[in-house]
């Protein structure tokens, strides 16, 4: 049965958005703090880093651009202004601390490209914007962690700088079910198209020529 949430939301914001046939494969902020139990930031979301790794799998077998984003601060934390002021968890994310590594499983290759931000938003204060329009990139696959914080955040700015993102449900995650829906829910109604893990696949399998 359609709630009126559905219907009220359906009038306003039914349309769809058609992804390009050059995208790009972003993994946000896959480390190891929100896999570690004993951190505050962990977010129990092991599931959402298995479907990453798989969308991953494909996008290099495609030889889709592929970019990682971690948050690094220096040791003070000066550069993390409010947004560091505000969250003190990202304490963990200063320069040196292991907590920042990269969860199991994600290991850049050298052809791949590493931002480091200091803000949710993967292209606030980066050259991200740059560096997609510099390949020709007409779409932005996203994926990684939290769903209500740094996927959101990025997802607005993707579709701000004129890009088409692709939200991966199933390789996205958060410390609660409903922030995650909620956001999910949201992303889809008014920015982003927001697919399955399987859905995505196809699409990278089906329309995008594999790597020679």
């Amino acid at each position: 049965m359609t709630s009126s949430l559905d219907k009220n939301y359906s009038k306003a914001y039914g349309n769809s958005l058609t992804p390009g046939s050059n995208p790009a494969l972003i993994l946000v902020d896959l480390v190891q703090a929100y896999f570690e139990p004993e951190c505050e930031l962990y977010a129990d979301v092991d599931s959402a880093l298995q479907s990453a790794l798989r969308v991953l799998e494909i996008a290099r077998e495609r030889g889709i651009l592929v970019i990682y984003t971690n948050v690094v601060y220096q040791g003070d934390g000066l550069d993390g202004g409010r947004f560091y002021e505000k969250a003190l968890p990202l304490r963990h994310f200063r320069k040196g601390d292991p907590l920042g590594n990269w969860a199991a499983g994600i290991q850049p290759h050298e052809t791949e490209l590493v931002i480091s931000k200091q803000y949710p938003s993967a292209f606030f204060g980066t050259s991200l914007a740059s560096t997609l329009t510099s390949k020709g990139i007409d779409t932005l696959i996203i994926t990684g962690l939290t769903t209500s914080g740094c996927i959101r955040a990025t997802c607005v700015d993707t579709m701000s700088n004129g890009f088409i993102p692709i939200v991966v449900a199933d390789a996205c995650g958060d410390r609660h079910e409903s922030p995650h829906d909620a956001n999910l829910f949201d992303m889809q109604a008014k920015y982003a198209e927001v697919w399955s893990e399987s859905d995505v696949c196809d699409y990278l399998t089906k329309s995008i020529k594999a790597a020679s």
